[in-house]
């Protein structure tokens, strides 16, 4: 498989964006008044013509480490950065928990090292594509009530993930170079075997089989979470939070990056008062949903930030 011809390694560099999701005509519970879904999946067709410059076999896909004692880190090495997913490993006395899941392009599973017999549940923090790539891999799935018509087989559409940028809904291309992601024009930098295609990744639709909403407790047996909703990012948006040690697990709600509230079902306002929440919160770690673990006080930096910028322009809306 080739891809596009431009120096994708200085492309990748620094950026990180959301695939789009653009299903069959009048697929139910899918669409936004734009008619563009939420969540992030395409259907599409290559768009543009292949550069002379082939794609290497990746050799092992995922990448796990250590992260602390009884929590792990496992990324996919060979997706551009713009859509590396962090995927949270945290061992529990009871069961393990697992938290996002990629873009589904190899199993995940294997590369978890559950032991055998163990009970491992999957929790999503939003169910965009970089996220909710393996989820149908796990027998326990649970996501927040507002997204698993996205994931069900009952409601989503049976769409095609296309690691093409070209492939993306122009308006959200738009929104994530205002935003200042760099663009690449694919999303891999190698595949994980020779006739992948880069436009024909299926998504894999699974039933929940229990639905999060705020206030909810996932108890490990020695670690409780409690699932706090921060929409804007995407409605159903979550985090995991363990007031006892200070972790929160935070998906896109809150990472060390320009935040993008302008996708398909995402909500300045809603965002706004996530921002409030976490610009007070008492935290040790935040593992978030891209690049780097930080500490309370970039947590409250970044939420303030944010505050500074869009409160004037939600003032200035009327709301």
């Amino acid at each position: 498989m080739h891809c596009l011809g431009r120096d994708l390694v200085s492309a990748f560099r620094g950026a990180r964006i959301r695939l789009v999701r653009r299903g069959a005509a009048g697929a139910a519970g899918h669409r936004t008044s734009q008619g563009r879904g939420v969540s992030g999946l395409g259907r599409l067709s290559r768009g543009r013509g292949e550069s002379s410059a082939p794609l290497p076999i990746a050799g092992a896909w995922w990448n796990r480490a250590d992260f602390s004692p009884g929590i792990a880190l496992l990324r996919e090495p060979y997706v551009a950065e713009v859509l590396r997913c962090n995927v949270w490993w945290i061992a529990g006395k009871h069961f393990d928990l697992v938290v996002d899941t990629g873009l589904g392009i190899t199993p995940l599973w294997p590369h978890l090292k559950i032991a055998p017999g163990r009970e491992a549940v999957v929790v999503l923090t939003h169910t965009h594509a970089d996220h909710a790539g393996g989820w149908h891999e796990f027998g326990q799935r649970w996501v927040h009530r507002d997204e698993a018509h996205y994931v069900d087989p009952a409601t989503a559409d049976p769409d095609i993930v296309s690691l093409w940028s070209a492939d993306l809904d122009p308006a959200e291309n738009a929104h994530m170079q205002r935003a200042g992601y760099l663009m690449p024009e694919c999303f891999v930098m190698a595949v994980p075997h020779d006739g992948f295609e880069l436009d024909q990744l299926p998504h894999r639709p699974a039933a929940p089989t229990r639905l999060l909403g705020e206030g909810d407790v996932i108890d490990l047996g020695d670690r409780a979470l409690e699932v706090l909703h921060l929409p804007g990012h995407s409605p159903g948006s979550i985090g995991l939070y363990d007031a006892r040690s200070g972790l929160l697990l935070s998906g896109d709600a809150v990472y060390d990056g320009p935040l993008l509230d302008e996708l398909a079902g995402s909500d300045i306002d809603a965002y706004v008062e996530t921002m409030r929440r976490l610009a007070q919160m008492t935290v040790n770690t935040v593992l978030p949903g891209h690049g780097e673990a930080f500490g309370q006080e970039r947590l409250h930096s970044i939420a303030i930030d944010y505050l500074r910028r869009r409160e004037p322009q939600r003032r200035g809306s009327g709301t």
